[in-house]
């Protein structure tokens, strides 16, 4: 099954990259950190094969989307709901998704669906609330400036320092592997990853009250700090559900075990 691409234009007039692949009833992937709508392909085709319609897009800034400023967290709200607007055709319904955000991205679901977006269910992958240790204020402001003097690369570095508390070793891993020269093009990403975790370093009210039902998920073997921030979502969020996933590794999203999960769902 082939995903189809096309472009979305977001309430700002960005354009945003979309990937839409299957029939059914319409769901969202929004990716974490450095990540790109390709990123969430396998988790698309497995969701597809079980009745569901499945956009992945590029964020604001990355890959074949645009960007447009000021950013705004608000914006990628609009972006996410300009998406859902496109599963209309060949999807049970064209007014509601369900969203699945993995990382940030399950952040930024959250605070969509408390202002309002048109999601039916959220399901929250390993969201890195900071609750009361958040990073330096100052963070995005650093970041944007290393973007600005042409330094992505330190950008990249400070982000993954400071934001997402790697360790120096495992940096310096990635940074001498093919795969850092891929990140480079997303670094003014890490300044809005940064601006979103700082924005909600604690859920807002409206979050924790949200009207749709949501699931929280992570696995059993992830780092300690998104541990303990799902399970205390979890805590504030009692109305809802934890499932802790034995095939989540390390901070992955398994593809084959989220479809059970959405299918699950769906079938209650």
């Amino acid at each position: 099954m082939s995903a189809e691409t096309t472009a979305v234009t977001s309430a700002d007039g960005t354009p945003l990259a979309v990937q839409i692949v299957g029939e059914g009833h319409p769901l969202v992937i929004v990716g974490g950190a450095f990540s790109r709508g390709a990123d969430g392909a396998e988790i698309a085709a497995r969701a597809a094969d079980r009745g569901f319609r499945v956009a992945t897009f590029d964020r604001r800034s990355r890959g074949d989307s645009g960007d447009t400023a000021p950013y705004s967290p608000d914006r990628e709200i609009d972006d996410l709901i300009a998406v859902i607007g496109a599963l209309g055709s060949g999807s049970d319904t064209s007014e509601t998704a369900t969203v699945v955000g993995h990382s940030s991205g399950a952040i930024l679901a959250l605070a969509a669906a408390a202002a309002g977006a048109p999601i039916s269910r959220l399901v929250l992958s390993e969201p890195p609330f900071l609750f009361e240790n958040p990073f330096a204020a100052d963070l995005p402001e650093r970041l944007q400036a290393f973007v600005d003097a042409g330094e992505p690369g330190d950008a990249v570095v400070t982000f993954q320092r400071e934001g997402v508390g790697l360790p120096d070793e495992m940096i310096e891993q990635i940074r001498q592997s093919p795969m850092f020269e891929a990140l480079l093009p997303m670094a003014q990403s890490t300044v809005y990853d940064a601006t979103i975790a700082l924005t909600f370093a604690v859920p807002t009210p409206e979050m924790l009250n949200v009207g749709v039902p949501a699931v929280i998920v992570r696995g059993e073997q992830t780092f300690p700090v998104l541990i303990a921030a799902a399970d205390r979502l979890a805590t504030l969020m009692p109305q809802h559900r934890l499932v802790i996933e034995p095939r989540f590794l390390n901070h992955r999203a398994d593809p084959e075990a989220l479809a059970d999960l959405l299918a699950a769902l769906r079938a209650e």
